[in-house]
């Protein structure tokens, strides 16, 4: 046979007596068909049953005077965990005839029936296990399943309305005995099985009503709630839509800004085409004026040439060599245009180019008429000069390579001019062009640039979330921390307190000891003082020698007189020592009565 486990059974007997209890309290309060008061027998043993199934596995705490076993500390852990509870434990407490804890927990019982929330508190009494562990053990009824069953119970009692009296009922001193006679069926009961159907399906009817009714107000509740957050939400967006037309007044007044300065940069540049245009016809006119001039002065200076070419046929070879080297200076002029060509990139060169072809054109029609004079004195003195022909050849020479210079810049002033001209065709046609792209980019910036304040204004809302999701989440971390702090400081005052109590305990059990070793020795010292009254004091003249080593007393053995048995010692032999707790030192005492000795004056 397998030996059951004692706790369990009293688990099963304790369930049993609840279930019993629960049942016949239900069942004849229907019956009594009121308001059941607090006399009412079966009300009252259910009262018992509850106090021995809360007691059931109550560890034993230690108090100052004695050992403590009461239920009223569970109880009291409810209203921390639902805060409903709160105003039954204050009521409790403020209850003027109730003196001792059971008292309390017992009332506590009464008001949260009355309440009919009797099941709900202890409920979340038994969630919370790790802190029922430190008043239960771990087999007790409130720590096993049969807790949740009798909780499950509970939940009965909610048809049943009580209207107890609390505050002049001695609540202190009653005795819990369960009256088993009350649970015994007999035949009447075994007959009432088709009224006891009805009452059960009434009962079933009144539960599912209760709870339909506290589903509603849940949902009433959650409704209200979610109508204050819609609101919010509401007012949020129609701020939030306020903004948005505020910036978007600030958008539509940026872009109008944006084509006015648009229209004015375009009349600038067509202001600025038209200057130019001015200048180059300027430019161009007065190049035209200077080339007739230089046309002009060649067809002279070639005249005179012919001339003289005619009076010296001398000069005709050397005008030969000079033919070959004007072809090395035409390939020398083509490479020159070639590097014209790279540096005429802006108006500017060209305009500075023209500025120096103009200066070289008056050096050349000023050195043309140096020349000419200096020709006509060499026509003049030919004859005389026949001798310093080598020096005309010299200035034929240089007079040449000016004519070779001044159709070098001819060409190049005829050359610039084309340039000019298809430049000037260039550059309309490529400000057209670039006109016309502009006005483009112009509408594509306008889009893209609509299409950007769209995806800016989702991302800032998109941020603007991110960010309150990120403040929430920081303070709930905060507040998380916050509690780990706490609960960590909690607990290092909970050791604190735990060792100190354990100190405390040891100091106590230690006083105790001493305590009763001092009462065992005052009583032996009483019974000696008993026996030893009749006996006399020696006076101090006559004890001149100690009693026991029956030596003469001096300065270093010192007189010891003990008070109740009369006989003087000496400090050497009176080595017997006392601790009292009300003196810092310890006393010395006789050898044959224990009583104190009082020091006395030397021989």
């Amino acid at each position: 046979m397998a030996v059951k486990d004692p706790t369990a059974v009293e688990r099963a007997n304790l369930l049993n007596m609840a279930k019993l209890s629960i049942k016949g309290l239900i069942e004849s309060a229907l019956s009594f068909g009121r308001t059941l008061d607090s006399d009412y027998p079966p009300l009252q043993q259910f009262f018992v049953v509850m106090e021995h199934c809360l007691k059931h596995g109550l560890k034993v705490r230690k108090s100052f005077l004695s050992y403590n076993k009461t239920i009223w500390g569970p109880l009291e852990l409810v209203e921390k965990l639902y805060p409903e509870a709160e105003e039954i434990a204050a009521s409790v407490r403020d209850l003027p005839g109730l003196k001792t804890p059971l008292g309390r927990a017992r009332a506590w019982l009464r008001l949260a029936l009355m309440q009919k929330k009797m099941a709900d508190y202890l409920r979340c009494l038994i969630i919370q296990r790790e802190l029922l562990s430190e008043f239960y053990e771990y087999h007790a009824l409130m720590m096993e399943e049969e807790g949740a069953v009798i909780v499950g119970l509970l939940v009965g009692l909610n048809v049943i309305d009580a209207n107890l009296c609390v505050k002049g009922e001695d609540l202190d001193s009653q005795v819990g005995v369960i009256d088993f006679s009350m649970y015994l069926k007999s035949d009447d009961d075994i007959g009432g099985k088709e009224r006891n159907e009805q009452i059960a399906a009434i009962l079933d009817q009144k539960n599912y009503v209760e709870e339909l009714n506290r589903q509603l107000n849940s949902t009433v509740s959650s409704l209200h709630a979610r109508v204050d957050s819609l609101e919010k939400s509401n007012t949020k967006l129609i701020e939030e839509l306020a903004i948005a037309k505020n910036n978007i007044i600030k958008l539509q007044e940026e872009n109008h800004q944006l084509r006015s300065e648009n229209t004015l940069i375009l009349m600038k540049t067509q202001h600025h085409l038209e200057v130019t245009k001015v200048d180059v016809e300027a430019e161009l006119q007065t190049y035209k004026h200077s080339r007739q001039g230089l046309d002009e002065m060649y067809n002279e200076a070639r005249r005179q040439l012919r001339e003289e070419s005619q009076l010296r046929q001398d000069m005709e070879n050397e005008l030969v060599v000079q033919v070959s080297m004007k072809h090395e200076i035409e390939l020398a002029m083509k490479l020159l245009e070639k590097d014209i060509h790279e540096k005429q990139d802006t108006l500017i060169g060209l305009r500075q180019q023209l500025d120096e072809v103009k200066a070289i054109n008056m050096e050349m029609y000023q050195k043309l008429q140096v020349s000419d004079d200096a020709m006509k004195e060499k026509n003049e003195i030919i004859g005389r000069l026949e001798d310093k022909t080598n020096q005309i050849n010299a200035t034929m020479k240089q007079l040449e390579q000016r004519l070779q210079q001044a159709e070098k810049a001819q060409l190049d002033a005829e050359n610039e001019d084309k340039k000019l001209k298809q430049e000037y065709v260039n550059k309309s046609e490529s400000l057209q062009k670039e006109f016309s792209q502009k006005e483009k980019q112009l509408l594509q910036l306008e889009t893209d640039l609509k299409i950007e304040k769209e995806w800016r204004q989702t991302l800032q809302d998109d941020l603007q979330k991110e960010k309150e999701t990120v403040s929430h989440l920081r303070i709930e971390t905060q507040e998380i921390i916050n509690l780990k702090k706490e609960f960590i400081k909690l607990q290092e005052k909970n050791r604190q307190l735990k060792r100190i109590c354990q100190d405390q305990e040891a100091a106590l059990q230690e006083l105790a000891s001493k305590l009763s070793e001092s009462k065992l020795k005052i009583e032996d010292i009483k019974e000696a003082n008993k026996a030893l009254q009749g006996q006399v004091w020696l006076k101090d003249k006559e004890a001149t020698h100690c009693k026991l080593c029956e030596k003469e007393f001096s300065l270093s053995k010192r007189k010891h007189h003990c008070r109740n048995c009369g006989e003087i010692f000496c400090n050497a032999c009176s080595d017997n020592e006392l601790p009292l707790p009300s003196s810092p030192k310890p006393v010395r005492v006789c050898d044959s009565c224990h009583a104190i000795l009082i020091q006395r004056s030397h021989a």
